[in-house]
């Protein structure tokens, strides 16, 4: 089979369709009999059109301009025929107008990236995570406006200068109603999100290499706030002058005692009540952000704040176990309540998570495993990052092996005496 190719390019314009006395003009390519039109998007009068030599007749600069435009345009063209010739590809017009336009993989440029990313994830992640990506793809724009002077690159340009650029970038920047720029922390998560977007394009083979096999993310471990045993207690008996401010403090506490983040909070019913294995009341959901299963055995505070809302208006109106409250509004309301129980900390709805894992269970001997799987976690090490160890557990649990080896030191003692002497 033969496996030569007739290639040829050819300019031409429509006399049929002359707006004005202007004709569109386009190159036609033809590879082996079978063409493919490419629309120029070039105008030019129709009596200035040389039908023989396929170029602008006469001298000017505007007919000048143009037909080296057309030359370009050809030499390209040549190009792309040449490269898919190296390549081994079955070339065809269809292929070679492909890879003029840009259009095949080997074209593809970041924001088609970023526009296939999200697609391909609008149904499977979280309403949260998305709108994490929406942010930074807008920083990704940014970058490429302010930086490369650009509003889009090729794929096979991403490299780890790219990279460090991105990164130069981000910790300057500083986000609009922001006092200072990002957090080292908060860089590294919209590069980590780059490097999701980019692996999908290495693995789909829209890039040859891979720019981040190099690349380490360095994240710097935070101060993870919560409460203590006292704060819980005085924040649990304080007796609010106002109700608004009692609801936000009731769905803090319940928090607190069942790890249950505020978007899986606001959607529990009844229905997420069931008897568990211990024929105790347990809530039996699912993670809104992983879509974990988790069953929760319910401690006696949070069952009693479900008996507190079970025929209370605002529950009898929407049908969940507690009242609802938008999440701005409820993190705004927290400042108050911490003002009014003299709380110093910076009351946040998340710090209810942090308390549950610290104060409620690991710090009264809860183990780490049992921890990891009440708030849903798919991974060990996302509790480890949660959950502290406190100062008197380490007491605690110091002093019960001081006694422990004490006893059997006296133990000892009693069957050999004579080690004693």
């Amino acid at each position: 089979m033969s496996t030569s190719n007739t290639f040829s390019i050819l300019f031409l314009v429509n006399p049929k369709k002359i707006i004005g006395d202007k004709v569109i003009i386009y190159v036609r390519i033809t590879v082996n009999q079978k063409r493919s039109t490419i629309s120029l998007k070039r105008k030019i009068s129709f009596h200035l059109w040389d039908p023989v030599k396929k170029r602008a007749r006469g001298k000017s600069t505007e007919a000048k301009q143009l037909n080296q435009y057309l030359d370009q345009v050809q030499s390209r063209l040549f190009q792309c025929y040449q490269d898919l010739l190296f390549k081994g590809k079955l070339i065809t017009a269809k292929l070679i107008k492909a890879t003029y336009l840009g259009e095949v993989e080997e074209s593809k440029s970041l924001q088609n990236l970023i526009d296939y990313h999200s697609r391909k994830t609008e149904h499977t992640l979280a309403q949260g995570t998305i709108k994490n990506f929406k942010i930074t793809e807008g920083y990704i724009q940014k970058f490429l406006k302010v930086d490369r002077k650009t509003s889009d690159v090729y794929l096979r340009e991403l490299d780890y200068k790219f990279l460090c650029d991105f990164e130069n970038f981000l910790n300057s920047y500083y986000p609009k109603g922001h006092p200072k720029a990002m957090k080292h922390n908060t860089v590294m998560k919209h590069i980590q999100r780059l490097r999701k977007m980019v692996t999908l394009a290495y693995n789909m083979e829209w890039i040859d290499k891979d720019p981040f096999r190099r690349w380490k993310n360095t994240f710097e471990n935070t101060k993870r706030e919560f409460l203590s045993a006292n704060e819980l207690s005085n924040l649990e008996t304080y007796e609010f002058p106002v109700e608004r401010l009692e609801r936000v403090r009731d769905l803090f506490v319940f928090s607190c005692y069942t790890g249950i983040s505020y978007v899986d909070i606001m959607k529990l019913t009844l229905d997420h009540i069931s008897i568990g294995i211990d024929r105790n009341n347990w809530i039996v959901t699912q993670r809104q952000k992983t879509k974990t299963p988790i069953r929760i055995p319910l401690l006696d505070p949070a069952l009693e704040l479900i008996k507190k809302y079970e025929n209370h208006p605002m529950t009898m109106v929407s049908g969940t176990l507690l009242p609802v409250i938008t999440n701005e509004k409820l993190n705004v309301y927290l400042k108050e309540v911490a003002i009014l129980c003299g709380l110093k900390k910076n009351l946040t709805f998340h710090m209810a998570r942090h308390t549950f894992a610290t104060t409620v269970t690991l710090s009264n001997g809860v183990p780490i495993e049992t921890v990891s799987r009440l708030l849903g976690h798919t991974k060990i090490s996302t509790t480890q990052i949660y959950a502290r160890v406190l100062e008197n557990k380490v007491s605690q649990d110091m002093n019960a092996l001081k006694g422990i080896i004490k006893q059997r030191k006296e133990v000892n003692t009693s069957q050999n005496p004579n080690a004693a002497s």
